[in-house]
């Protein structure tokens, strides 16, 4: 089943005409397409930060979407561009990791490495737009209903990229995680799931930083609202996305301990 639906989450900002550029060849490919931008303001080369998004986006939009992610700083070079097809839709873009978040939670997918120029917009692509002559056309193509085996040959799911990050690990009573995602409010979203928390009252610590002064809260309360404590105190809730964040009301947990992506964290029971 294909929804005609394509998502697109880039680095390129809105500044310049990348974005509408990629739009353009698919509309001349899939005419019918509905395109839905996910964001195009991901920090520059932040993958990370792409695989994210896409992990905590996918989910929301009908069977056999096709989700074109372009944050892409090996472009040009021997990485691979590649497709997956998974029971709720497709994922395109290079193999850098980018997609491994949501690799990690579906089963029963498959891949292919973009290997066939029929799909491409040319057949010598630029060395640094795959994003407008590779991958944008093979979204469009897809959403359309070519099958994911005319675009190239299969790959052994265990050969893409994974990112690395700290795992999430039970030690003890306890749970150690680490930030793997920081949001524009400030708010530190760690990798740490909703469903592996079974006590009622738990507090999180954070363990990372690389400022001097910076003296994080011994134990950051966990909440259910930002507004359960004062303006401009530390608070730890499960964020809508379904992981624990630890936040600042009215303010940001980022500037407050100077946090970084891959930073430990621990959620203790109480």
């Amino acid at each position: 089943m294909r929804s005609h639906q394509i998502t697109l989450l880039t680095d390129f900002g809105t500044q310049d005409g990348y974005v509408g550029v990629m739009k353009g060849v698919i509309a001349q490919i899939y005419p019918s397409a509905l395109m839905i931008d996910l964001t195009h303001q991901v920090k520059p080369q932040d993958i990370l930060a792409a695989r994210f998004i896409l992990l905590n986006s996918y989910c929301h939009f009908l069977p056999g979407t096709v989700h074109l992610v372009v944050v892409d700083p090996g472009v040009g070079t021997r990485r691979r561009g590649v497709a997956v097809a998974f029971s709720n839709g497709f994922l395109v873009g290079p193999d850098n990791g980018v997609l491994s978040g949501v690799l990690t939670q579906i089963a029963g997918w498959e891949a292919v490495a973009l290997t066939n120029p029929n799909y491409w917009r040319v057949p010598n692509p630029s060395h640094t737009f795959h994003g407008r002559d590779i991958f944008a056309p093979v979204a469009a193509h897809l959403a359309s209903g070519v099958s994911l085996t005319q675009l190239g040959p299969p790959i052994e799911p265990t050969s893409l990229v994974q990112l690395d990050l700290p795992p999430c690990e039970l030690v003890d009573v306890n749970i150690r995680g680490c930030i793997q995602y920081i949001d524009h409010f400030g708010n530190l979203i760690t990798n740490i799931p909703a469903e592996q928390i079974e006590a009622e009252t738990w507090s999180m610590q954070y363990q990372g930083g690389t400022r001097v002064d910076a003296r994080p809260p011994k134990n950051i309360a966990h909440c259910l609202t930002y507004n359960d404590v004062p303006n401009g105190e530390a608070l730890s809730l499960i964020g809508s996305h379904g992981w624990v964040e630890i936040a600042v009301n009215g303010g940001s947990a980022l500037a407050m301990l100077r946090a970084a992506v891959g930073d430990k964290v621990v959620l203790v029971r109480e």
